[in-house]
């Protein structure tokens, strides 16, 4: 109680301080292999916990690690550990006993049988003593194993004057060593009783019916009160002993399910949560101020065992979430301080140098006061590391806003920290905006230009006006995909803003020239697409002798000998010649036949022509690439010389 004043002292002599944030020490949450949890106590000796369910007993460190499992307890329901902490007990209810183990070597030390039939599923311990529930609905009793015997003695019917409808849940405490509690928590008329056992026979002290139906209850650290959860309203309840009087009420928003109380008094419990706001609840400060409440889980919380526990020392809180197959094991490591969670929100986009406005909301269950200090950084193209734009004050209700005109256009993140205080978790928040930046020019020479093959062509990529940086890419990405895209040259542009580079035309290619923009001007990228020729040469084979017809030169082939034409054609894989044959008559040139032949992976090619077998015959060939229909599309179409022949006797 004395923690919520502190806080808000130290928040308001820090509020027009330069606070760096401080991150709380992080609450950690990891699947565990362990379901249908019963019951859970700590070993705060070994930094372990004990969760019973399913016939057995996971010992689990505080990361949540299952380290062992403790097996054949078939129906095992409660645990206690001993005052000195040696030994932990637990209720076997299938086998009609109540088990004993060394809590430092994990070996059973002792079984207590309470009788065929009885069921043992509760039990408390005071001095001496073990006192356990049995049985099942009207059939349920109160029991005692007395420890001071040798053997040990068990006696059954011990409940007095009231008859218990369900199997009373058990509490004791060695500050109060002299008192047993007792619920009937399955009937909506069962009572607390409250037990004097100090002449070692159970007396009924005072009895109240609170409401039945109760799910969960811990005792207080004095032993004098019980904090219950259950029945069905939104809080879980104090009663003092002395008189089952109501003493406190800690509100919850839907029903609670767990409850747990730390060695200060700081109570601890878990709700249903059917809406998914928020499922734990911690009373840092008492009944009177609001609760810690945090969203551990966005299922409901599991109900029908002891799932929420403190650490030994009080530090922690651990807790249980999820169902069966999808349990998450919890530890709360700041859990009396608020979640603080913060909510930023930036303009999707503005434009450079010009005011923005950054709002957005401190939430948690208490609101540090106005003028509370949030550090803000914004990070940009001139600041990658951030740029602290100094405090912002938080105004009325955890709601805040500040200015901001952003020197640099592109990406610009605000992030807004929250450094917490002793009452309050750190939190953090950012938003990012897309802020304008200006065109650059940029242009690249020789787009849809056509070279012949080999052809050293030179690009030249020209840069108008920037800020700061003015360097420049040239790129040539070769057709087909046998080639990568491949950096030619990077640098400055030069006086006139241009930066050149070489590209030997062999195949049709992607020239690119990117600039990558800076702070006030966006990247740009412009593309030139250059066409090469392929590289063709063509000769026949065969002839006699060579002449002219005309001023145009002739082979001279016999008319019963074949006309070879040999090609040789820049090679890609898969690609084709096109072989076009010509026949002159009456003055003209007629197409007799086109065809495509395959070359070699050395890029040669010979097709015999025939003979025509008479003389007087002239003809013509040429091979040809043709783009796409020679297999490929590497090059642009190139037709080769024609090759002239004569057919003679």
């Amino acid at each position: 109680m004395r923690i919520l004043p502190a806080a808000v002292a130290t928040a308001a002599l820090f509020s027009s301080m330069v606070l760096a944030a401080v991150p709380a020490a992080a609450d950690t949450s990891v699947p565990i292999g362990v379901d249908s949890v019963l019951d859970t106590v700590v070993d705060g000796a070994h930094q372990q916990l004990y969760m019973s369910g399913n016939s057995a007993i996971a010992v689990v460190g505080y990361t949540g690690k299952v380290v062992r499992t403790l097996t054949g307890l078939s129906g095992v329901s409660d645990l206690q550990l001993s005052p000195d902490g040696g030994t932990l007990y637990a209720a076997v209810t299938g086998a009609d006993k109540i088990v004993a183990f060394d809590t430092a070597t994990l070996a059973q030390t002792a079984e207590y049988p309470t009788g065929d039939g009885t069921a043992p599923r509760r039990i408390a311990l005071t001095e001496g003593r073990i006192w356990f529930g049995y049985g099942d609905q009207w059939d349920s009793g109160l029991g005692e194993i007395d420890l001071t015997a040798d053997p040990a003695a068990v006696t059954l019917d011990l409940a007095g004057a009231h008859d218990f409808a369900t199997t009373p849940m058990l509490y004791a405490d060695p500050a109060n060593p002299d008192t047993l509690v007792a619920l009937d928590g399955g009937i909506s008329s069962g009572p607390i009783v409250v037990y004097d056992v100090s002449s070692g026979t159970p007396v009924i002290r005072v009895t109240a019916n609170e409401g039945g139906f109760y799910r969960d209850a811990a005792l207080t650290p004095d032993g004098q009160s019980i904090v219950v959860a259950g029945p069905g309203n939104r809080a879980v309840t104090e009663y003092r002993l002395s008189d089952l009087q109501e003493v406190h009420e800690y509100p919850v928003k839907d029903e609670p399910e767990t409850v747990s109380v730390a060695p200060d008094g700081t109570v601890a419990a878990t709700a249903l949560d059917t809406e998914n706001t928020g499922d734990t609840y911690v009373f840092p400060a008492g009944a009177g101020a609001p609760a810690s409440v945090r969203n551990l889980s966005n299922e409901w919380m599991p109900w029908g065992g002891h799932s929420t526990v403190w650490s030994a020392d009080g530090t922690k809180l651990f807790v249980l979430t999820g169902s069966s197959g999808s349990t998450q094991f919890h530890a709360v490591n700041e859990p009396r301080k608020y979640e603080a969670k913060l909510t930023a929100v930036a303009p999707a986009t503005a434009t450079r140098a010009k005011t923005l406005t950054v709002k957005g909301t401190l939430t948690t269950g208490l609101v540090p006061p106005a003028g509370t200090p949030l550090n803000v950084v914004r990070t940009d193209l001139l600041s990658p590391s951030g740029k602290s734009l100094g405090i912002k004050a938080l105004g009325a209700k955890g709601a805040f806003s500040f200015t901001d005109a952003p020197p640099s256009g592109g990406s610009v993140r605000y992030t807004v920290t929250y450094a917490g205080d002793a009452a309050h978790t750190s939190a953090s928040a950012s938003d990012t905006v897309a802020v304008t930046r200006a065109t650059p020019a940029l242009t690249l020479t020789n787009n849809h230009k056509t070279y012949d093959y080999g052809k050293k062509v030179v690009f030249t990529a020209h840069l108008g006006a920037t800020y700061t940086n003015r360097t420049v890419e040239i790129w040539a990405d070769p057709y087909g995909g046998d080639k990568p895209n491949k950096l030619l040259k990077t640098g400055k542009a030069d006086s006139h803003g241009n930066l050149s580079a070489t590209v030997p035309m062999s195949r049709d290619t992607n020239v690119t020239a990117v600039f990558k923009g800076d702070s006030r001007y966006s990247a740009r990228t412009v593309k030139s697409t250059a066409y090469a020729h392929a590289k063709i040469t063509s000769s026949l084979s065969k002839y006699y002798r060579t002449g002219k017809i005309g001023s145009t030169r002739y082979y001279y082939f016999h008319k019963k000998t074949d006309a070879v034409v040999n090609t040789t054609m820049t090679y890609y894989k898969g690609r084709k010649e096109r072989l076009d044959l010509q026949i002159y008559s009456k003055g003209k040139w007629y197409t007799t036949d086109s065809e495509y032949f395959k070359l070699g992976t050395n890029g040669k090619c010979a097709v015999n022509l025939g003979h025509p077998g008479t003389s007087g015959v002239r003809a013509r060939v040429r091979a040809a690439y043709i783009d796409t229909s020679s297999g490929d599309n590497v090059n642009t179409t190139t037709y080769g010389a024609w090759s002239y022949f004569y057919f003679s006797n």
